[in-house]
């Protein structure tokens, strides 16, 4: 993959990559992150912030996914609803057991295609069909699997997917922060950016000790390094 080139922008890269870090990894609006950067002493529009974010995003966010760990074989599938300029739309999640994120899908339809596509791009990436696939009630995941042709064994009921309904909680504290989302791209293009920091942040901490938060916390920073290097 190509490096990531700074050239050409009057702020240093290690301010762009903070920005860009800030807005993705925390519920803060644009105009947080130009006051947070003021505090700092470094005066920059929000409007310049938003422009470093669509820029460096999604390349960060692939170099993250690039060096993840392969995920457990127990997936869970769930979908939200949210209202974008008037019409409702459907982001819809997969995520394994320990929270990892394995596909974010903005669709406008709940219907058999979107629970097929959902599915597609984890099973090409991981090269691994789940053993165990948990989801709600709706019927068009067991067409999606049966068209497929997966074998898992499919769990369903809404108690079984809280791993998946806990990892919108981000997505509806975003959306209030923002004022909803203003078109189903940018969503998506969002969503995608900030799952690829969740996953690398992700460490789990009310099940380990202190002293390997820490290190896991070093981990994820150096992991974030690598990714935004020039």
């Amino acid at each position: 993959m190509p490096p990531i080139s700074y050239a050409r922008h009057r702020f240093p890269p290690v301010v762009i990559q903070h920005a860009a870090w800030l807005y993705l990894r925390f519920t803060l609006s644009y105009r947080d992150v130009e006051n947070l950067l003021a505090e700092r002493g470094r005066e920059v529009p929000y409007k310049t912030v938003r422009r470093w974010v669509l820029k460096f995003g999604p390349a960060v966010a692939k170099r993250l996914r690039q060096h993840r760990p392969q995920p457990s074989p127990r997936w869970h599938l769930d979908e939200m609803v949210v209202r974008i300029a008037g019409g409702w739309v459907y982001p819809w999640r997969a995520v394994d057991d320990e929270g990892e994120a394995l596909n974010v899908l903005v669709q406008r339809r709940r219907d058999k295609h979107a629970a097929r596509e959902l599915m597609r791009k984890p099973l090409e990436k991981q090269g691994f069909a789940p053993a165990v696939v948990t989801t709600d009630g709706l019927r068009s995941y067991g067409a999606a699997f049966a068209e497929m042709g997966l074998s898992a064994r499919h769990g369903q009921g809404l108690r079984k997917i809280n791993r998946a309904e806990v990892s919108h909680q981000p997505v509806r504290r975003r959306e209030r922060k923002v004022q909803r989302f203003k078109s189903p791209g940018s969503a998506q293009r969002f969503l995608s950016m900030r799952s690829a920091r969740y996953n690398t942040f992700n460490v789990q901490r009310h099940l380990i000790s202190r002293r390997t938060l820490r290190i896991f916390r070093a981990e994820a920073v150096v992991r974030r390094h690598a990714a935004t290097a020039a």
